[in-house]
């Protein structure tokens, strides 16, 4: 007993006497550090080199101690003390590249790669993740890349590693070697197709990459026809570039050899109707009609095709009337096949739409409309939207009151949902027409916080449009007049909105408005097929800088013209490619990009 309490009192007292050496030493450590951050070298390695010895700061002091060696050149004594702590820690791959390190910050660069590639060598399949990491903490990549690659030689698996080379590769924007890569690991893997997808995504954002992974995955197709993923992945990226109809091509033969039922096929014509490829869509539609009359997705495939063939004929301008009675005669003989059945509801408000918009048989339409509308267990999505549009036909019958009733009402039915605030935005476009600006952008300022992006994005363009030419009394007076401008464009009574906008330009010269009422008049213009005469238009706002917000848009709208109408394709590639060269940022340049190439001649698929 008396022992024990001997020897606690000893190891007290030690603890006691060593307490002052330990705190000098601590408050030594932190000067040196000052020292160091203030460049005075000198004091600091005096400091240094008396505090290195001490066991238990050595991983505090190494580090700075090294530093300040070589930040006075003093490349003998570095190398000396990284030495001596390789024989101290041996096994240690760290101490091992800061002797590397010393020859390169010598100028002795034959000795830091041998340093280096001795390391690489000695290195045993254990050590390889800890090598590499090594390195790449001094910011070595090409190194940890050569330690990854002969982990593979020593492991004899050559998809060992692929994780962490995709990421460095990633991270280092090495797209020529990322691409083998994450191909080689969806190769061993075909669920791994997302996280393959994700680590290209950024990459091919530059065209020259997305080339080059469709060579390899074109060569990957030929080489392993059984993998259905690398399919999936040229389909992936054909939407990625919007060439939906190389994207289509993919699909039909995947889906043939599959004999999957035409889900794919569906989901590309979607998805290219989504961005106004009509024709790749309605080829999407056809061959799911043409090669599943039995299957699940038949009648979808009927409707979605003839909504296709809408979109496409009431944007090819100027709208063929007998093209209108066709669609709706073939709208018609589907819900014949089908009858008029609650899931038809669309088809009725497609009609409907057509009838109004395209014949002026309003009355027919607000009939299809009420047949909806009333039509037992229907969607109520379905019905609302009908709402809508009947609420738009009272608007074209000069009836807005009607129309502001019928708003409002699928606007509180449907809250906080995208019908809703599409309620909500035709009530915004109403009070503009009305000139009522202030009640506009109170519906405004709400749906630009929309979760429907092309909603949002709808509101903001009128907003701003609002904002930027009601600054002035007298802008406001303006902005009244295109506004009721609009509605007659609305109201489809383009003469009279051609002569109303020519009457502004007199009205009001130089007027924030001019390059809107430019654009407008080509709008108009385009949809009489009085092409020459848009082109004119939209040359008032590309030939003056002051229009800079509708620049890109106009040369845009200029080229299309002129390859789609025109069919002037030499003009259109100049333009296109004008518009790459202005306006890099444009949201048309991944379009005008892949209309420049074909029109150059240039293999797309």
């Amino acid at each position: 007993m008396r022992r024990n309490i001997l020897y606690t009192l000893m190891l007290l007292l030690a603890v006691l006497l060593a307490a002052p050496g330990a705190n000098a030493q601590q408050q030594d450590l932190e000067l040196a550090r000052q020292y160091y951050s203030q460049g005075d070298y000198d004091k600091a390695e005096d400091l240094y080199g008396r505090l290195i010895g001490n066991e238990r700061l050595f991983y505090a002091v190494y580090p700075d101690y090294l530093k300040t060696l070589l930040a006075q050149r003093n490349y003998k004594e570095a190398e000396k003390l990284v030495r001596k702590t390789i024989k101290r820690y041996p096994g240690n791959p760290n101490f091992d590249v800061d002797l590397g390190l010393v020859y390169q910050a010598s100028g002795n660069k034959a000795a830091a790669e041998k340093q280096f590639d001795k390391l690489l060598e000695s290195m045993s399949p254990e050590g390889v993740i800890v090598v590499a990491n090594t390195f790449m903490q001094n910011d070595m990549f090409d190194y940890a890349e050569k330690a990854y690659l002969r982990g593979r030689q020593l492991s004899g698996d050559q998809s060992a590693y692929t994780r962490p080379l995709i990421a460095l590769y990633a991270y280092r924007q090495k797209t020529e070697k990322l691409i083998p890569e994450v191909l080689n690991l969806l190769q061993e893997n075909e669920s791994e197709l997302g996280y393959v997808q994700s680590r290209l995504q950024q990459a091919l954002r530059e065209e020259e990459n997305a080339e080059l992974l469709e060579k390899e995955l074109i060569l990957r197709v030929q080489q392993h026809p059984e993998m259905l993923a690398y399919n999936e992945m040229l389909i992936w990226l054909y939407i990625q570039r919007k060439d939906f109809y190389s994207a289509l091509l993919q699909a039909r033969a995947v889906d043939k050899r599959t004999h999957s039922g035409g889900t794919r096929v569906l989901e590309l014509g979607n998805i290219s109707l989504k961005n106004d490829d009509y024709q790749g869509a309605i080829e999407a539609f056809e061959y799911i009609v043409e090669e599943y009359p039995e299957g699940p997705y038949y009648l979808l495939a009927r409707q979605r095709l003839i909504n296709a063939r809408e979109e496409q004929v009431e944007n090819t301008f100027p709208v063929d009337k007998a093209k209108i009675q066709a669609l709706i005669a073939d709208y018609d003989a589907l819900l014949s096949e089908v009858g008029r059945r609650p899931e038809k509801v669309e088809v009725l408000q497609h009609m409907a739409a057509l009838y109004a918009f395209h014949l002026d048989d309003k009355e027919k339409a607000i009939a299809l409309l009420q047949e909806a509308i009333n039509m037992p267990r229907a969607n109520p999505a379905l019905v609302a939207e009908s709402k809508l549009t009947l609420g738009d036909i009272y608007l074209l019958k000069g009836e807005p009151w009607e129309s502001t009733l019928l708003y409002a009402q699928v606007e509180k039915s449907n809250k906080d949902t995208p019908v809703g605030h599409e309620a909500k935005l035709r009530n915004a476009r109403l009070s503009y027409y009305k000139g009522d600006f202030e009640l506009a952008q109170a519906h405004l300022d709400i749906l630009k916080m929309a979760t429907s992006r092309e909603i949002a994005n709808d509101a903001m363009d009128l907003s701003l449009l609002i904002t930027d030419n009601t600054g002035l009394d007298t802008s406001t007076v303006a902005m009244k007049e295109y506004a009721a401008i609009d509605l007659l464009i609305f109201q489809n009574k383009m003469q009279e909105a051609l002569a109303a906008l020519d009457a502004m330009l007199q009205k009001y010269p130089g007027h924030s408005l001019t390059d809107e009422i430019y654009f407008q008049k080509a709008n108009l213009y385009e949809r009489t097929g009085e092409f020459d005469l848009a082109v004119e238009s939209l040359q008032k706002i590309v030939g003056n800088p002051q229009y800079d917000i509708l620049s890109d848009d106009a040369l845009y709208r200029m080229a299309y013209i002129y390859e789609e109408n025109l069919n002037d394709k030499a003009k259109a590639q100049q333009l296109y490619n004008d518009l790459l060269v202005k306006h890099q940022g444009s949201i048309y340049a991944a379009e005008a990009r892949k209309r420049f190439r074909r029109l150059r001649g240039d293999k797309l698929n």
